[in-house]
């Protein structure tokens, strides 16, 4: 319940606060006037949902931790598809172009949110947590929670200031830049999506064993997910773009002037998973 709570309420203050937090964070980009405008008037809306997102996340995590691991798939697949099929409606259909596009993001994560909220419950009737228990949960220590997630917090901060520094600086060098940035970062988005599959098994089967006090178990399963993953990053994605970027990037945009830019660093993309591979396979070889 702390963690829900949490996430609802900085979503809430985000959504609030919109309006200044995207004015200064226009002001750090920079970038030419017609873009920034086409930015506010998409945040002014996609941030409406920023309770719905953070709830979202929380979700997914409390549901790999108790191993229904169909759960989060099932999530991800039907709010990916909602987002897409709104999309396509709004955009193309009404023609409400960016204004469009994050209303379908909004429609989506709250309707995620739905879903999960509807599988929360299925599972909390099976395993039979009442509604009293859980008026309870929330009194806990907050501090011990934040203390408890400290780590991966700063680790997901920096993270994200790494991608903001990506559009930061590809706004600086103009509007062509920022779209090229993120059609390439689509692409190594899609591969730490797959890749993340690993990350919650080994997360979820981790804590088991750790739990079980079992060290061979840890190490089984570290191993298994460091092997398998260095497989599907290299053969996998190193293999397809650098045999199918150049139509995965048609797909992406109908701008020829982007594809012709985007086709000569997709090697970056290729690049990283050679080198996310190599890291891997090293890691399993100390293992």
């Amino acid at each position: 319940m702390q963690p829900l709570l949490l996430a609802l309420g900085a979503g809430a203050l985000i959504a609030l606060l919109r309006t200044p937090i995207i004015d200064l964070a226009l002001h750090i980009v920079g970038g030419s006037e017609a873009v920034l405008e086409q930015a506010r008037r998409f945040l002014e809306i996609r941030w409406l949902s920023a309770p719905a997102s953070l709830a979202n996340l929380v979700l997914l995590g409390w549901l790999l931790g108790v191993q229904y691991a169909r759960a989060p798939v099932i999530l991800l697949v039907v709010g990916n598809i909602l987002n897409i099929v709104l999309d396509v409606w709004l955009v193309m259909g009404l023609h409400m172009n960016v204004q469009g596009a994050a209303l379908a993001t909004v429609i989506a994560e709250y309707a995620t949110l739905l879903i999960g909220l509807l599988m929360v419950r299925k599972i909390l009737k099976l395993r039979g947590i009442s509604g009293e228990m859980l008026k309870t949960a929330w009194r806990g220590n907050f501090r011990r929670l934040l203390a408890l997630n400290r780590d991966i917090m700063l680790r997901s901060l920096l993270l994200q200031l790494c991608f903001g520094a990506i559009t930061v600086l590809g706004a600086r060098l103009g509007s062509d830049i920022v779209a090229v940035n993120a059609v390439l970062m689509t692409l190594l988005t899609f591969t730490a999506y797959a890749l993340d599959g690993f990350a919650y098994a080994v997360e979820a089967h981790s804590g088991q064993a750790y739990g079980a006090r079992d060290g061979s178990q840890l190490l089984d399963v570290w191993r298994a997910a460091c092997r398998q993953s260095g497989i599907v990053a290299l053969l996998f994605f190193g293999g397809l773009f650098a045999g199918r970027g150049k139509h995965i990037i048609a797909l992406l945009t109908s701008l020829t002037q982007i594809q012709q830019l985007a086709d000569r660093y997709l090697y970056l993309a290729g690049d990283f998973c050679r080198w996310l591979a190599s890291g891997v396979i090293c890691w399993t070889a100390c293992l």
